[in-house]
């Protein structure tokens, strides 16, 4: 059955039953969870959601008192795990954390295999992170400027990796691409070890990946870090340029993620998590996790701006798609 399909028989069975009337709904709501929470991550352990989800789960368990586990889904640039999230029982006890592959994976194929808007229920955004822009050690650049202009001597010969088609990586990638006016091959990888290892032994160029992924990288010298794709210079990376300052606006770009859950999830229960999760954001704690790997926590992001801010950024991608030239896998 279709995700689509599944998100409207799921609303009218709880409508028909009358087991979600408005009170119950609420008392549910105030007796969650009853059980460990599952936070779905559609990309490996390695990745900024792996690492914002483990982050955000050890902060709610301290506040429910009960496991909430990060799942790692990865496959398919993330629509695996989309499929999870909007496809399990509308109860909280399972959920998700995603960013924008949440929608290019699904754009990237003939047909969408699930509606990202409709089929989910956005309860809060959680952070914005910054990509870096890292070459191979034994890459003879210096600058991002020397990376395109070692990029356009060379069309065709450089390549660059990500976690799969579709993902942050793969569209930061393309992005970087169109705006230097370079020619490079997209390496697609299923894990994090995998790029480092080819990284570091130079059979990939570069990439451009989110701060947590790069750092580990970063720090034992297996790749150098040129520039970081936000509009400002990151706190945790204060050294490096913006692509603006490397002379390439167009270039501009960070990295997303928010909490969703099916559809079906009921209205009280959407606002009680994003209610518990806009204050384990706020608290020092929250911001001291994230600021070490360049991320900045997004509180008081409710589930109506939520909503707003996914559904331009839908209308976003797809626009982004056809503008580079993406096909449907």
């Amino acid at each position: 059955m279709h995700i689509a399909q599944r998100a409207a028989f799921g609303c009218a069975l709880v409508s028909a039953l009358g087991s979600m009337t408005y009170s119950t709904a609420l008392h549910a709501a105030d007796v969650f969870p009853t059980r460990p929470v599952r936070l779905v991550v559609p990309f490996p352990p390695g990745s900024a959601s792996d690492f914002l989800a483990r982050q955000l789960g050890q902060l709610l368990g301290d506040l429910y008192k009960t496991q909430v586990i990060a799942d790692n889904r990865p496959g398919a640039g993330g629509l695996i795990g989309s499929q999870i999230i909007l496809g399990s029982v509308p109860d909280g006890h399972t959920l998700g954390l995603v960013g924008a592959p949440h929608f290019v994976s699904a754009l990237l194929q003939p047909k969408l295999p699930y509606r990202p808007i409709d089929d989910a229920a956005m309860i809060t955004q959680v952070a914005t992170i910054p990509n870096l822009v890292t070459v191979a050690p034994n890459l003879p650049v210096k600058s991002v400027q020397e990376l395109v202009a070692y990029a356009r001597a060379r069309p065709g010969e450089l390549n660059y990796a990500s976690l799969g088609v579709g993902s942050f990586a793969h569209t930061a990638g393309e992005i970087f691409r169109s705006a230097a006016g370079i020619k490079v091959v997209h390496v697609p990888f299923k894990t994090i070890a995998d790029v480092n290892a080819e990284l570091q032994a130079g059979r990939i160029h570069f990439l451009i990946f989110t701060a947590p992924s790069s750092a580990a990288l970063i720090g034992e010298g297996r790749g150098r870090a040129l520039a970081v794709t936000t509009a400002k210079r990151n706190a945790a990376f204060p050294d490096l340029p913006t692509l603006a300052e490397a002379g390439l606006p167009a270039a501009t770009n960070d990295a997303w993620f928010g909490v969703i859950g099916p559809a079906a999830l009921p209205k009280a229960l959407q606002s009680r998590l994003y209610a518990d999760i806009n204050k384990v954001l706020r608290a020092p704690e929250a911001r001291e996790r994230f600021g070490k790997q360049g991320a900045d926590p997004t509180p008081e992001s409710t589930p109506d701006a939520f909503l707003a801010m996914m559904k331009s950024e839908f209308a976003r991608y797809s626009k982004l798609i056809k503008e580079i030239g993406a096909q449907p896998l």
